[in-house]
């Protein structure tokens, strides 16, 4: 049974997501933050996380048994029944929230609301069967997480949290994008208007290049704003330009082992970049 409910949520999207808002804590705390705050607010995301995750699959329990990425989920084979993924998914969200509140502090509870609504309303109601777009306009959910992760640490979204933002934003489109690409029939096949379904591969594959240039000038940012340094700017050349070596790759031969190539890359790098801040801020801060 727990294991059933662990996979409901989605474990890898919600490592991924407290390995974003961790990164965003121990560059604005440079170094460590204070143990209480580290650790509600991990505790507070996870559960926010799971939350939405738990609701997204409520949601989608029509088409999930359709399509072969989805049909052994949870709630497709029988394992948990939807009425109890709804509760499930509404407790975690309200202890996550309630637990910013009670721990952290007001700015990031708010914070995690808002991601939490975007992604269950805005992206899984409203866009994601609406516009090929779902993916670009949903992005802004999965980008919040850094934001919380600062406002835990210091109160406040500055300039630099922006940068963090902004990252993950332009990101999760080619990320997101390139596993289109390798699962386009089972999104056709209930009618999802992901963009391979709506505008075809060929123009998938343009956009994620084009993304990918955004993504990897929008890197460079903290260094031309002198929040990062030279370590930073290496790490984001050398990570940003394998990622248009792939993605521009992708737009040449259209194969779907180079799609694999990038999506699984494209977790790589953000883990890589992210790292590479954390550890340039540290320095920075040292000499300083």
């Amino acid at each position: 049974m727990i294991h059933n409910y662990f996979t409901l949520v989605k474990p890898w999207i919600v490592a991924l997501l407290l390995a974003t808002t961790l990164a965003a804590m121990l560059v604005a705390a440079c170094g460590f933050p204070e143990p209480q705050i580290l650790v509600f607010t991990l505790l507070g995301g996870a559960l926010t996380a799971s939350g939405a995750s738990a609701l997204n699959s409520y949601i989608d329990r029509d088409i999930d048994p359709q399509m072969g990425r989805t049909s052994r989920r949870p709630i497709p084979t029988g394992k948990i029944a939807p009425r109890a993924a709804l509760i499930f998914g509404l407790v975690c969200s309200a202890l996550g929230v309630l637990a910013f509140i009670v721990f952290v502090n007001f700015l990031s509870a708010v914070l995690a609301l808002l991601g939490l609504i975007y992604y269950v309303i805005v992206y899984t109601v409203m866009l994601k069967r609406r516009t090929p777009q779902n993916v670009v306009i949903g992005g802004v959910a999965g980008a919040i997480p850094p934001l919380v992760g600062w406002a835990a640490v210091t109160d406040e979204v500055n300039l630099f949290a922006i940068f963090l933002f902004l990252i993950i934003f332009y990101w999760t489109p080619p990320h997101t994008w390139a596993l289109m690409l390798m699962v386009s029939k089972d999104y056709a096949k209930v009618h999802v208007p992901m963009m391979p379904v709506v505008l075809g591969e060929t123009e998938t594959r343009r956009q994620i290049a084009l993304y990918s240039l955004l993504m990897v000038a929008i890197t460079l940012l903290p260094f031309s704003m002198r929040d990062l340094g030279g370590l930073y700017l290496i790490a984001a050349l050398l990570l940003g330009g394998w990622f248009v070596y792939l993605s521009f790759r992708l737009m040449r031969d259209g194969s779907k082992r180079t799609a694999r190539r990038l999506y699984v890359y494209s977790n790589v790098y953000l883990a890589l970049l992210f790292g590479a801040m954390i550890v340039d801020a540290s320095i920075l801060q040292f000499f300083v």
